[in-house]
């Protein structure tokens, strides 16, 4: 391929690097004549472009528009988070955060601004900031349709997983999976009165997803976005309100996921002895985590904080990380979800959009979309 310069809007360059979180001195490491390129003293070639496109997650068609493009920064979704903790964001989570959204425009185009569900919970449930968060949880769970026999009845945490997950979304809800590579990171969610998302770390334990699942919906409910991490080290920094939505979040998902009154029996039922057993037979029949239960009776009192320590880490060092058995096609399908997948297929065979377009929906090269389509055709995941 020619090595000739390409014409571009050297402005394009500039935003790429800067929206992808590239300093000027971080990109010149990959790039050596990047900065002539912005200063439109030097062009880049066709396949230089190609490698900008790669490293600063854009197509390469983006370089050719006449000039930037006028979407709003991502920060703008997460007016609630301090800037100072924004700016902490890792790189590829702030990558992630934008490919949410452009997901989210992908459903608004794809769906003509419609929602596909029939239901939709953020615009049905109204709470204010003094609800009684096990009032709300059992109105989630009315609205879900959901009970806890049925949940406690799911013979694994994997399939309580995806069973949530198919009713978040006959809720409205569409829901995202990604290997966020940033253990800190559980998820996040991203507001919008039509095409709510939420954002889930695969790499977490399942039964870590699942309270993502429910923290962020809290979000939603309360019609603003959010950033699940395991610390919450920012809460702190938030004004009142929007501190008071945070642990509002938590309280929801660890209401809704199990109940005060419905841990009360089991644990009788258990032999009321706070052990480590104990822990895990609670833990497998509310398809929750061993440190949940074991966090629950450190708040009781009915063992130390060594203890919790303790144990935490000894699963923690136990814990392997999920995947989907590294195929890659395999993963696709899971981190976008069969409901988007279908949406985006059927667009293509009602001659909506092209293949190209199809390409970019399910963000997978034109020459890989054929297998795609046949390990989508199988079911699974």
């Amino acid at each position: 391929m020619s090595k000739e310069g390409i014409p571009i809007n050297p402005e394009l360059i500039k935003w790429a690097r800067e929206r992808a979180g590239f300093t000027a001195q971080e990109a010149s490491q990959k790039f050596r004549d990047i900065e002539k390129w912005e200063q439109g003293r030097s062009l880049p070639s066709y396949p230089q472009l190609e490698r900008l496109a790669d490293e600063f997650k854009l197509p390469v068609a983006v370089f050719f528009f006449p000039e930037p493009p006028k979407a709003p920064p991502i920060r703008e979704s997460f007016r609630t988070l301090p800037d100072t903790e924004f700016d902490l964001i890792p790189r590829q989570v702030l990558y992630l955060l934008r490919k949410a959204k452009a997901l989210q425009l992908n459903l608004d185009e794809m769906c003509q601004g419609r929602n596909p569900s029939a239901k939709l919970i953020t615009r049905d449930l109204v709470f204010d900031d003094n609800v009684s968060i096990p009032v709300m949880a059992e109105r989630v769970r009315d609205y879900l349709g959901v009970t806890l026999a049925t949940q406690c009845a799911w013979p694994d945490d994997d399939i309580a997983l995806k069973s949530w997950r198919k009713t978040l979304q006959d809720a409205g809800i569409f829901v995202f999976k990604d290997a966020f590579r940033v253990e800190e990171y559980s998820g996040f969610s991203l507001y919008d009165g039509v095409f709510p998302i939420v954002y889930v770390n695969n790499s977490c334990a399942k039964t870590r997803q699942m309270f993502t699942l429910f923290h962020e919906l809290a979000h939603l409910i309360f019609h603003t976005s959010g950033v699940d991490t395991l610390e919450d080290r920012y809460v702190p920094s938030l004004p009142e309100h929007q501190k008071r939505i945070e642990v509002l979040c938590n309280r929801f998902a660890a209401q809704f996921l199990m109940p005060e009154t419905a841990f009360a029996k089991a644990f009788a039922e258990a032999g009321s002895d706070p052990s480590e057993h104990t822990a895990e037979l609670l833990a497998a029949h509310f398809h929750v985590s061993r440190e949940f239960i074991y966090r629950n009776f450190l708040d009781r009192g009915l063992i130390k904080q060594g203890s919790y320590e303790k144990a935490a880490l000894q699963w923690k060092q136990q814990r392997q990380k999920s995947g989907s058995g590294g195929n890659p096609y395999w993963s696709q399908i899971s981190y976008l979800g069969r409901e988007y997948m279908t949406i985006a297929f059927g667009q293509y065979y009602q001659n909506k959009i092209d293949g190209d377009q199809l390409s970019q929906y399910l963000n997978t090269k034109p020459k890989n979309m054929g297998v795609l389509e046949e390990y989508f055709s199988r079911g699974g995941q």
